[in-house]
């Protein structure tokens, strides 16, 4: 198993950092719709684990919605004069206030589960509203990058991944050498308060790195933004687990050997990118 998720790393990262830096936004955008297919189509399974007409008919309506999303706002309609899209704000602002919505899910969990688990319908909207959020906050910051500045997108999308990272990594060793306290048993017993905390510490590093490139940050900015996109991240991943342990299935798919499926590598990514996106517009822009 750990040869196996070494193995998909060397291969899957640089074709990440590849995409984020290299690709045209124009282009990215397209790519994306691509890899959100294969997420969409594993939360058809959380919809319905044994009925493919269910994952087919959700994958193919996130599909048109986000081509729709390409159509009707092209990459270089996304930000004008440092504004972005009103249709781009939408959604994301949607986005954020769905992660609210998610959080009091996920603390009530398993007695929110009541309203929610025998409803095709209501999984399919928050299929989308983890999912839509997610896509157009990762082409919004990407679309920032300017000709005089090309790779300055990209580096924001890289920022929000390396706060993703560090939370997961700092909180998987933290976990392990000091786990005692159960963090939400009822829906991932193997997280704890210990690996939370020890994971926003890990963050710090982020700050580090972040004041080092651009010192004229203000440092209080920078670490408010870094540990609130922190926190987003692990509701991400903790509401991902929620909507799995009452489908009863382990991964998502098994698309990335020794990883899951798309959507376990980016459950934290789709509330951190609408969450930090709408503070960078806010506060930091």
């Amino acid at each position: 198993m750990l040869k196996q998720r070494i193995i998909t790393v060397l291969w899957l990262v640089p074709l990440v950092l590849g995409a984020i830096f290299l690709l045209p936004v124009e282009y990215f955008s397209w790519a994306l719709v691509a890899v959100f297919l294969i997420a969409a189509k594993e939360w058809g399974k959380i919809i319905d684990s044994q009925c493919q007409v269910t994952q087919w008919s959700f994958t193919v309506t996130i599909g048109l919605l986000l081509a729709g999303l390409n159509w009707l706002v092209p990459t270089d309609s996304i930000w004008f004069r440092g504004q972005i899209h009103p249709i781009y704000m939408g959604v994301i602002s949607v986005g954020a206030l769905w992660w609210a919505v998610s959080l009091l899910m996920v603390f009530s969990f398993p007695k929110s589960a009541g309203f929610w688990q025998k409803s095709p319908m209501l999984k399919s909207m928050f299929g989308q509203l983890t999912l839509l959020p997610c896509f157009t906050s990762l082409i919004a910051l990407k679309a920032l990058s300017t000709t005089n500045d090309p790779y300055f997108g990209g580096m924001l999308v890289f920022l929000v991944m390396l706060v993703v990272w560090a939370t997961d990594s700092g909180a998987y060793f933290a976990g392990r050498a000091l786990g005692r306290t159960k963090l939400m048993p009822n829906v991932s017993p193997a997280k704890t308060i210990e690996g939370l905390l020890g994971g926003l510490l890990t963050t710090m590093l982020v700050v580090v790195a972040v004041m080092q490139m651009s010192p004229e940050q203000e440092l209080g900015l920078v670490i408010g933004v870094t540990l609130f996109t922190a926190l987003a991240s692990a509701l991400g991943d903790l509401s991902e687990s929620m909507f799995k342990r009452v489908a009863k299935i382990k991964d998502s798919g098994n698309i990335l050997p020794g990883h899951g499926g798309v959507l376990d590598r980016i459950d934290s990514l789709t509330a951190a990118l609408p969450v930090f996106t709408l503070i960078y517009i806010t506060f930091w822009m």
